[in-house]
């Protein structure tokens, strides 16, 4: 569970770093992207582990917040579900069709953006 929730909030992250202060970004960053433990956070910062801790979960919330708000990452997801699908499919019924393989390999390169 624990790997699935840094992965959710790395994503998170990624979508919605920058609409976080200063401090907010520099804190899950080196927890979430960096591997620091929350000691070695409060010793970079001079603060105490606990008010790491608050911090980063207080900005946890308000990154889910966004994405409740948003949909970014869940439309990001789907798109790219719907991309793959769609690929499978035009390998399968139109396996020689150049210009549909084009236009697909478009479509995929403007979602990856």
């Amino acid at each position: 569970m624990e790997l699935a929730q840094n992965a959710r909030m790395n994503s998170l992250f990624e979508f919605y770093g920058a609409l976080l202060t200063a401090k907010q970004h520099s804190y899950l960053s080196l927890y979430y992207g960096d591997d620091f433990s929350l000691g070695e956070i409060a010793e970079e910062y001079q603060v105490s582990r606990q008010a790491v801790y608050d911090n980063i979960r207080r900005t946890e919330k308000i990154l889910e917040g966004y994405e409740a708000k948003l949909h970014l990452f869940q439309n990001y997801e789907q798109q790219n579900a719907s991309a793959d699908a769609l690929q499978k499919y035009i390998q399968a019924q139109y396996p020689n069709d150049q210009q549909l393989a084009k236009l697909l390999a478009d479509l995929l390169n403007l979602t990856e953006q």
